[in-house]
């Protein structure tokens, strides 16, 4: 059995949250400024994609195996029990509008966990699956609804500026990136700006960055390279001058002929003072550390392909939301999301020759079968 820390986690109780009365107002405005990127995307080029994270550079069908013998308090939700799962892996970065990878933002990784029982969510019910959303930062890049709904709305006015000019600015904001880096600090809006630093999506760790239930108990997921072939890539930096798409070629030849293994992790939150749900910060792994809870597998396989992006990009959607009550998003900024996700996908289902549904098998493994026949609809 695997060594774990003794810690003593907080149980959940809905008092945990603290809703702010104007909330339900910020999500509204917040949905909108999110579909003005949908509708000015559509406007150019006829086809309705997502509001954020438009651009996929892997699409895989994987295996998420949960270890045997965890600790109770790690044991919850999906990872209750040693099992198997099939899941879809969609990699992105996180503008709306698709652009030539010089322009280096924050780079995604979601994950549609297939066949998970438990009670649902309220607007998941016609789904089984379970989705965890994930970024490469430990940080949300907002401190608040408020000024996640001002970064998003600035965000927008920046969709479908001329391209040239974005990956000038990038090029500045990578600048000064570099240097908060070589100084011991990161900013998380200098990366969502275009001041991500040009490394290999495969090498990546990747964070839920706020905090979602864990059963019983309270935990921020992350999913980490452990494979040899993923850790050498750890840091590695790609040329992204010449090649529009790189980040995806670089997936593509990967996969070609390797398969990667990677570890599904939680941090479980020991104290509301120092790990405060509503907050954006990071939590002291000191005092509780990330913990292995499974491996996720991916074998050798094309990673992107027109077929798949139909499928996939188009024909699914991925959010915090969808999944059961043991893994409940918490926190504003959570909250925040489900109406945005919720018409973003509903903004592509109504135009799109592929509408949005769940599946119940990865819709590109041999068993998935077709993307309108393999699913249900989705909200």
């Amino acid at each position: 059995m695997t060594n774990h820390p003794a810690i003593a986690p907080l149980r959940y109780q809905p008092d945990v949250e603290h809703i702010e009365p104007d909330e339900p107002q910020t999500g509204r405005d917040l949905a909108e400024a999110m579909l003005s990127i949908a509708h000015t995307t559509y406007a150019d080029t006829g086809h309705a994609m997502r509001s954020v994270h438009a651009k996929s550079h892997g699409l895989l069908s994987a295996r998420l195996d949960i270890l045997p013998g965890l600790p109770a308090e790690f044991a919850q939700g999906v990872f209750a029990e040693p099992r198997s799962y099939e899941v879809v892996i969609r990699l992105s970065t996180t503008p709306g509008d698709l652009l030539h990878d010089s322009v280096s933002t924050p780079r995604g990784m979601a994950l549609k966990v297939l066949n998970v029982d438990g009670s649902r969510l309220s607007g998941s019910e016609s789904s089984t699956s379970q989705d965890f959303v994930l970024v490469n930062g430990k940080e949300f890049n907002s401190p608040s609804g408020k000024a996640f709904l001002r970064n998003l709305k600035m965000l927008a006015l920046t969709t479908d500026r001329l391209e040239r000019v974005k990956e000038l600015v990038a090029k500045v904001f990578k600048g000064l990136e570099s240097a908060l880096e070589a100084v011991g600090g990161e900013s998380a809006m200098l990366k969502t700006l275009g001041g991500n630093p040009e490394t290999h999506i495969l090498g990546e760790s990747f964070f839920s960055q706020l905090p979602v239930r864990h059963g019983e108990f309270i935990a921020k997921i992350a999913v980490v390279p452990a494979s040899d072939n993923l850790k050498a890539l750890i840091d590695t930096r790609l040329d992204t001058q010449d090649d529009p798409d790189v980040i995806r070629h670089a997936v593509e030849r990967f996969f070609a002929g390797e398969g990667a293994v990677w570890h599904v992790q939680a941090q479980l939150c020991t104290s509301l003072d120092d790990m405060p749900v509503e907050g954006i910060k990071a939590w002291n792994e000191a005092k509780s550390p990330f913990v292995t809870l499974a491996r996720l597998i991916a074998e050798p396989q094309p990673a992107w392909s027109e077929e798949r992006a139909e499928r996939a990009d188009d024909g699914l959607h991925f959010s915090p939301w969808n999944g059961i009550e043991a893994h409940r998003p918490l926190g504003s900024i959570m909250r925040l999301r489900k109406l945005t996700y919720e018409k973003s996908a509903a903004f592509r289902s109504q135009r799109n020759a592929i509408p949005v549904t769940e599946p119940l098998h990865c819709p590109f493994s041999h068993s998935g079968g077709s993307p309108n026949t393999a699913g249900r609809a989705a909200e």
